[in-house]
């Protein structure tokens, strides 16, 4: 299933439920079939996805510097993976976050809000 997240000034994101799912739990919105972010609630929901996306990134710089004093690289553990053979990495909450997190900075520079569509709750 997909959800529409569309800005009053700024354009459209179409992105799969499961993902918005993530991205709506870390700010604290309800994954119902139709919603909003108020002008109001913008600066907050983008502080608490940069957060969580800032977490992430020193927990793999942490998991990687363990992995190499430990002599075992990450190539080598995943070598096996189909993504890691095709040499795609795996998808960050960043890369999911980001595109989401730049609409809404846009957004609150113009003024608007965004709502959200899917066929049901998510």
């Amino acid at each position: 299933m997909l959800v529409r997240i569309n800005s009053s000034t700024s354009g459209e994101i179409i992105m799969f439920a499961q993902h918005a799912r993530r991205l709506f739990e870390i700010i604290g919105k309800e994954c119902t079939a139709r919603g909003v972010f108020t002008k109001e609630q913008l600066p907050e929901a983008v502080a608490k996805l940069q957060f969580a996306v800032d977490e992430e990134k020193k927990d793999l710089h942490k998991a990687e510097r363990k992995a190499r004093e430990e002599g075992v690289y990450a190539d080598e553990e995943n070598a096996d993976d189909e993504d890691h053979k095709s040499g795609r990495a795996g998808i960050h909450l960043g890369q999911r976050a980001h595109p989401l997190i730049h609409l809404m900075e846009w957004t609150l520079k113009e003024d608007g809000f965004i709502l959200w569509e899917a066929e049901k709750d998510f």
